[in-house]
């Protein structure tokens, strides 16, 4: 069976590890041919990469990730679609596609999967780690009245189709799917079912000697508990909040709080440590995988945040990261994402209100 992977993660190892390169290393062990189209935001050209029964095209294009400024990740969101269907086209023009399996965001992904549903009669599997854009709405991020709504119909237009030409869907929890049965009525309950995050687990045990290695390598201190949040750090993280809760701890000479990410508002958690000079924080920025989890692993607590005004219950796959590395993990949310109750049903960790510092 020949596969093909859309994702707007960055692949540039076949051998590196995360959700979606697990999963394409997954169907070629089965003897399938797989392929993916992955954005290359810093190589000079497009290209690809071949490694056994794998091959990678490596698109040269602007993507929305981390990019700051509404009209710039607008226009980026807007072309990749259109981008990664040129692609196909030039080169997997000759190869047909019996399962194309995709992610949102972003929803214009639609023109290219589109296009392959039309051409090979594929098999049209969507991923569904986000809901645009009802989550721009709860942001705030976009309007459903007026003449600003413009946008939001669009991309709900968008939506609805892109939702309509997908074989199935999957979604990440029980709260994901009762969401979408609710709120999508036209939807056949026989399309959507659950397909949980999930990664090729490796062992990253560390020795206490390498533990300490490795916090001192990040400036990290020895003697304290340490909370790690890895990954995004945009408008869903709800930054102000989380300054607001790093503030309440201050005084508390037990703890210190790792920072890891990148994301539009990473500037916002810069000034605020460049101004107030926190003794208890640092801030670090997006790093190789294999270095990210080992210093996930010398750590002590994995933390989880969610804007409270969310509607939609999203299920952030970081926490596969934290519990790779046997961390306990808090899930700071909304009250309509379940992850804290998975959280606490499995016995790992605890949940609360991201409207609510203390």
């Amino acid at each position: 069976m020949n596969v093909l992977l859309l994702t707007l993660s960055e692949i540039s190892d076949i051998k590196e590890h995360g959700v979606y390169k697990d999963l394409i290393r997954e169907f070629a062990a089965h003897g399938h041919q797989v392929y993916a189209v992955s954005p290359d935001t810093a190589g000079e050209k497009t290209h690809l990469i071949r490694e056994d029964n794998i091959t990678i095209l490596r698109l040269k294009t602007p993507v929305s990730r981390g990019i700051s400024g509404k009209l710039k990740k607008g226009l980026a969101t807007l072309s990749v679609g259109k981008r990664f269907k040129q692609g196909i086209r030039e080169y997997f023009g000759g190869v047909t596609f019996d399962l194309v399996f995709y992610a949102t965001p972003p929803v214009t992904l639609y023109h290219a999967v589109h296009y392959l549903k039309k051409r090979d009669n594929a098999f049209c599997y969507l991923m569904l780690k986000d809901i645009f854009p009802q989550n721009a709405v709860d942001l705030g991020m976009m309007a459903t009245a007026g003449v600003k709504s413009l946008v939001y119909r669009y991309f709900k237009r968008l939506e609805k189709r892109f939702y309509a030409i997908s074989d199935k869907i999957g979604c990440m929890s029980e709260a994901n799917r009762r969401y979408l049965l609710e709120h999508y009525p036209d939807l056949s309950p026989q399309k959507i079912e659950l397909l949980p995050n999930s990664i090729d687990v490796c062992d990253i045990t560390l020795t206490e000697a390498e533990r300490a290695e490795i916090r001192i390598k990040y400036a990290i201190p020895t003697d304290k508990t340490v909370f790690v949040y890895g990954g995004n750090l945009g408008k869903p993280q709800d930054i102000p909040f989380i300054i607001e809760c790093l503030r309440r701890v201050q005084a508390d000479p037990r703890v210190f709080f790792l920072l890891v990410g990148r994301g539009s508002e990473y500037p916002v958690l810069e000034a605020y440590i460049n101004e107030e000079q926190p003794p208890h924080v640092r801030l670090l920025p997006h790093m190789p995988r294999e270095d990210y989890d080992r210093m996930i692993a010398a750590c002590d607590v994995g933390l989880i945040f969610l804007d409270h005004r969310f509607t939609i219950p999203n299920f952030p796959s970081r926490l596969l990261a934290y519990t790779q590395a046997r961390l306990p993990v808090i899930a700071c949310t909304d009250p309509v994402s379940d992850i804290g109750d998975v959280i606490e049903e499995g016995g790992f960790g605890v949940r609360c209100s991201s409207d609510d510092p203390e």
